[in-house]
């Protein structure tokens, strides 16, 4: 949960005294109060909904909800002015390869928006910016910075500005170096031979997102009126809805919003940011079976105006606004309709049907493998079902163009199901390399693949251990496998075929009851070079089904 801080004059100014039916209100709305006192209000807001981390976006959603403001709320966007264009450079491509641009005009700035504004940055950074990793947020004064923008890369002796708050003109390395911020953020550049960086139309340095402003061309003030916004990162449709948020927020503080031309190359132009909301089916049928209500569509169209959206009984759709980032799916805007109708009033029920319950034998298999585990000080880790198909084919030594099943319609970069856990125990492994060593990580999971066009799920076992060798990887199966008492129906045999992402000799296909339940070895190193990882590491791999029926009995 992510905590913000609200002025509590402004917010009775909005709302009305903040007695104890308001805060039901706020604690019914899913964002609970978290401490008050004669100045402040500290609310907890939910990570999936970012768009309520400013207090302008946080005031615009609960008006709706206590039906002071019901349904979408409609902002002009003006077309981009002369010059009102960003050229993005080929070279950014590697290093950081989208943004996503506006100009706010006419903000009146005093020293308690400002500091609501930075907060409302560094929360988005923290959040939706995964710390500044998927989104870094630049804000800027307008009127120190001549139009148009360009967004290139350039090498690091090469990038000389003075960083935000500072008095020393440094370099791109230096900043890394010597900069506080600089140092929290540098890794986010590792191993970078060009540095990202925004000029204006004079060459001078805007930023180096996205680690740090400059001090002369990045700095609001109370006297800034008019100011450029800019999101970078590698996710463009992240970076537009984090624009979204921005931008209409300070559309709430009485700004402008104006549209900017983005240039990619010779060919390709987009025009952000664009407020357009995104249409989703949603039925009543499946809004009553889910919540277990019986609403008319009347109160339907009620609950879903009052979660900020519009209803549209012709066809039975709902438009989302285009600053929430957490309507994915229509079973989303049900969890609105949840929250609009009132958890409060939901009445229990006992199901008209006589059961006995009693936990899942395999459920009771999978836990005593994690105790077993737990016990030699292997951690647990939980990866998505979802994931990466570059992670699951290119990085493990396949062919880029191998097959794998994809889903229709994603909104993430996580568009396969995964067919092994070998990828995601290395993913795991790459994020945590400056971690203390050896690192021991094992997951119980599905995975899935195609048979005769019907998806069949598997239930696995892997571990990874790094550093670690084929003996060390062999030995923690041995041992877990004495201590499910199934020691003599284990053998290991030497692969015929090696998979792409193991060490040919060091590996082996592991036995059990006389069939192949999994592989286990050592990882090669050019796979661990495309992972980043460092050491050695050895993994196994299992499908648990012959072992569930073993302990059956």
């Amino acid at each position: 949960m992510a905590v913000v801080t609200f002025s509590k004059n402004q917010f009775e100014k909005d709302f009305g005294k903040m007695d104890n039916s308001m805060e039901n209100k706020i604690a019914m709305f899913g964002t609970p109060l978290d401490e008050m006192n004669s100045d402040e209000l500290r609310i907890e807001v939910n990570p999936n909904r970012p768009d309520l981390l400013s207090y302008q976006g946080f005031r615009r959603a609960l008006k709706a909800f206590i039906g002071k403001g019901k349904g979408l709320k409609e902002y002009k966007l003006n077309k981009p002015e002369k010059n009102y264009s960003v050229t993005i450079d080929s070279s950014v491509k590697d290093v950081r390869p989208y943004t996503a641009c506006a100009i706010v005009r006419g903000l009146k700035f005093n020293d308690e928006k400002i500091k609501e504004l930075i907060e409302t940055q560094e929360k988005l950074h923290l959040t939706l910016g995964r710390k500044r990793k998927k989104a870094a947020i630049g804000i800027y004064p307008l009127e120190k910075i001549k139009l148009p923008i360009t967004f290139k890369a350039m090498e690091p002796d090469k990038i000389k500005f003075v960083p935000l708050e500072s008095e020393k003109e440094l370099s791109g390395l230096e900043i890394l170096q010597k900069n506080p911020t600089g140092k929290e953020y540098a890794h986010l550049l590792a191993g970078k031979a060009k540095f990202p960086v925004f000029l204006d139309a004079e060459n001078k340095v805007l930023s180096m997102p996205p680690i740090i402003n400059s001090q002369a061309t990045g700095k609001v003030t109370e006297e800034t009126k008019d100011v450029f916004v800019e999101c970078s990162g590698e996710d463009f449709d992240i970076l537009k809805k984090c624009l979204n948020i921005i931008v209409t927020s300070l559309a709430e503080m009485g700004g402008e919003i104006y549209q900017m031309t983005l240039k990619f190359g010779t060919m390709k132009k987009e025009t952000t940011p664009n407020l357009q909301p995104e249409k989703l089916k949603l039925s009543l049928e499946n809004v009553n079976k889910t919540l277990g209500l019986d609403l008319k569509e009347k109160q339907l169209k009620e609950f879903v105006e009052r979660m900020g959206h519009n209803y549209n009984s012709k066809d039975s759709s709902v438009e989302v606004p285009a600053w929430r980032t957490d309507i994915l799916h229509e079973i989303d805007i049900i969890e609105d309709i949840a929250i609009a109708y009132g958890y409060e009033n939901f009445v229990p029920e006992i199901p008209k049907i006589s059961t006995v319950g009693e936990k899942d034998i395999e459920e009771v298999i999978k836990r005593k493998i994690s105790e077993i585990f737990s016990g030699l000080g292997i951690i647990e880790v939980s990866n998505y079902h979802l994931t990466i198909k570059n992670d699951q084919v290119e990085k493990m030594g396949l062919h880029k163009d191998s097959e794998v099943l994809e889903v229709v319609g994603s909104k993430t970069e996580y568009t396969a199901l995964r067919e092994n856990l070998s990828h995601v125990m290395l993913k795991n492994l790459s994020e945590n390399v400056d971690s203390e060593y050896p690192q021991q990580i094992f997951e119980t999971g599905r995975v899935f693949s195609e048979s005769s066009g019907n998806i069949q799920e598997k239930e696995m076992l892997a571990c990874a251990i790094s550093s670690g060798n084929f003996t060390r990887i062999k030995q923690a199966l041995e041992y877990l496998f004495r201590m499910l008492d199934l020691e003599k129906e284990l053998n290991f045999k030497e692969t015929e075929e090696t998979p792409a992402h193991f060490i040919e000799g060091r590996t082996a296909d592991i036995i059990f009851n006389e069939k192949k339940i999994g592989i286990a070895g050592e990882v090669h190193p050019r796979v661990l070079a495309n992972w980043k990882i460092k050491m050695p590491t050895a993994l196994f791999e299992i499908q648990l089904g012959e072992v569930f029926k073993a302990l059956k009995g």
